[in-house]
């Protein structure tokens, strides 16, 4: 039996950081996306011991290295299983790109490995493994867009917003990552990002339930985004040109370097892209996917 699954990226419609914790993590509220920009997950038995791990992206690790496998590792001590695995990762979501694609398969893997085992393990199990092996895969269990707190591990899932709908997303990398350790390290120059004050993502909610896009947009936030745009300026060109072509928001997803565009609908996005190409070339990765 082979289990398949898609694998969607995520942006951070807010990320707005809290105060460092003593543990070492960052305080933090989000409210995040889901994006049906997908990576590929295929997992199945095999009678060869151990876990063997493939992945399209020639520079990701197939080991320990790989947060897949961590997970895999992580699901069979837990079941107290020593059978083989074969898992093959196609990458299609770009690495190092604020989208949450490592986490997203990291997730996924635990999902596919459950119901390849007949669903041995409980939600809150699952849930609870997602969190040890990082604070945004807990989000990728579920579909819908989600209010996550503490260092981004306790999902609240929320119902999707009708001022989204209709919508269209234009994500942009641009073909570099920003190392999420250097991103938060920053803060501590800057405490008014590190401080945060809390409420902007409930406030953000109640905008987006009540308000049209174009007017809840202003509450669109990223405390991470003005270090990263002071030391790679093309994203704030990037930012800019999206802002003239009339995006409704335009943001930093998560510690960078991809920068989202909400446009009212799939026309419209796909015509910003074409200008985008146009004018800055070809080098960065673009999608164009709808809300």
């Amino acid at each position: 039996m082979r289990i398949v699954r898609k694998s969607p990226c995520k942006v951070n419609l807010l990320l707005n950081i809290l105060g460092r914790r003593p543990d070492g993590f960052h305080e933090l509220e989000t409210l995040m996306l889901p994006i049906p920009v997908c990576d590929t997950l295929e997992v199945e038995r095999c009678e060869d011991p151990g876990i063997a791990l493939t992945c399209s992206h020639p520079s990701l690790p197939t080991d320990s290295g790989n947060l897949v496998f961590r997970a895999a590792e992580r699901f069979l001590a837990v079941l107290g299983s020593d059978v083989g695995l074969r898992i093959h990762l196609e990458k299609k979501i770009p690495l190092a790109a604020g989208l949450g694609g490592g986490s997203g398969n990291a997730a996924n893997v635990l999902l596919a490995l459950n119901e390849l085992f007949g669903n041995p393990l409980e939600p809150g199990v699952v849930s609870s493994i997602s969190a040890e092996l990082g604070s945004d895969i807990p989000f990728f269990l579920q579909t819908g867009p989600a209010l996550a707190t503490g260092r981004g591990e306790q999902i609240e899932v929320l119902e999707p917003f009708d001022s989204l709908a209709g919508h269209s997303v234009l994500l942009i990398h641009p073909g570099f990552g920003v190392s999420t350790a250097w991103a938060y390290a920053q803060l501590a120059k800057s405490p008014e990002l590190l401080n945060g004050a809390p409420g902007r993502a409930r406030s953000l909610i109640e905008r987006l339930r009540n308000e049209d896009l174009q007017t809840a947009a202003s509450g669109f936030y990223n405390s991470l985004e003005s270090p990263v745009l002071r030391k790679y300026p093309v994203l704030a060109e990037y930012q800019q040109f999206l802002r003239a072509r009339f995006a409704a928001a335009v943001l930093m997803s998560g510690s960078g370097s991809s920068t989202f565009a909400v446009f009212p609908n799939e026309s419209i996005a796909r015509g910003a892209e074409e200008e985008f190409v146009e004018q800055f070339g070809r080098a960065c990765w673009t999608a164009v996917v709808p809300l």
